[in-house]
């Protein structure tokens, strides 16, 4: 009976985090989207609004440090500085990767529909197959190249459905493109990163923001955003600057519940979670922004969103078979 009781209470938690995710996350895409290109907010400046987003990600890692300081036994947050030489010589180019994949993710969002932002991104895992071979020289088999060749069938066929509705995005679907391919290889340094802050995310996560908060700067003077948030009409306004924060800690959030939900499931059930989520949301953004899409169009998201599950669970198999592989030769 007690066994029972542990095994239901694990599987409610377990339910909690998910469901957790799905909700942050979600909500993070449409917040951002509010932000971006909403007629309310109406400030053409995607680079400051992401840049104000690292801010407020900065802000909690710090609070987070000091409550770890005055409730050691409750919460652990390592205590460094990202300005060492060493750390700044290792961690930057990381960091680099990083400020590139968070403002394309927030331009493609900016120029395209919610519904088809999953679509647009989807290009991540062909990607990764790629860079795996061409930096690391590791190669991949045969059914997880066929999956990767669905997803780009089934991309080409979401972007031509856009076209034909007259809602294509060139520009927001280049930034997919570019924040696909930036986090494809931004997935790959981290690997190598990691060790370089004893496995920890969130100290990894705090010297990213940090790093981003300075990266970002020129660029918003290269793009003239400067001009463009000095003359804006809300910049006194506490909603505004609410509403801003609000997508700050949304951000935070989702890459906390992000890790949270892989450490008490597995990498697996992480990407079977984000892809029905990912249906989930593009479902919800057709409804909430009444949005009529062809069967075409929905047919695309099915197979891009096929072709990724599979690929996951593959992947997942062949790890578990050189796994257990090199378990035996070790025991020899």
């Amino acid at each position: 009976m007690q066994l029972e009781k542990g095994l239901a209470s694990k599987y409610t938690y377990i339910t909690y985090v998910i469901a957790a995710y799905w909700i942050v996350s979600i909500l993070t895409v449409f917040v951002n989207k509010a932000l971006l290109s909403s007629d309310a907010v109406n400030l053409n400046a995607p680079l400051f609004v992401t840049w104000f987003q690292c801010i407020v990600s900065v802000a909690i890692c710090i609070t987070l440090r000091i409550i770890s300081q005055w409730f050691p036994d409750c919460i652990e947050i390592a205590n460094d500085s990202p300005f060492k030489k060493d750390t700044l010589r290792k961690v930057l180019p990381l960091s680099i990767l990083f400020t590139a994949m968070i403002a394309t993710n927030n331009l493609c969002l900016k120029y395209v529909g919610v519904a088809f932002y999953y679509v647009g991104r989807s290009l991540t895992t062909v990607f990764n197959v790629v860079f795996t071979y061409i930096l690391l020289g590791q190669t991949t088999s045969f059914k997880c190249i066929a999956c990767c060749a669905v997803i780009i069938v089934g991309f080409w066929l979401g972007v031509d459905q856009e076209h034909v509705a007259g809602s294509l995005s060139i520009l927001g679907t280049l930034f997919g493109v570019l924040g696909s391919l930036s986090l494809s290889l931004y997935s790959i340094r981290m690997k190598q990163t990691l060790p370089i802050v004893n496995q920890d995310i969130w100290l990894l996560s705090y010297y990213n923001n940090v790093y981003s908060i300075i990266i970002f700067i020129p660029l918003m003077i290269i793009s003239g955003e400067h001009t463009t948030v000095y003359n804006y009409e809300k910049l006194g306004h506490p909603l505004f600057w609410g509403a801003m924060t609000i997508g700050g800690v949304f951000g935070f959030a989702i890459g906390y519940f992000t890790a949270l939900q892989i450490k008490v499931t597995s990498p697996l059930t992480h990407n079977v979670s984000g892809t029905a989520k990912a249906c989930a949301q593009t479902v919800l953004a057709t409804y909430w922004f009444n949005e009529k899409k062809s069967f075409l169009w929905w047919i695309s998201n099915i197979v891009v969103l096929t072709a990724s599950a599979f690929y996951a669970r593959i992947r997942q198999l062949e790890l578990n078979k050189e796994y257990r592989i090199e378990t035996r030769q070790f025991k020899v």
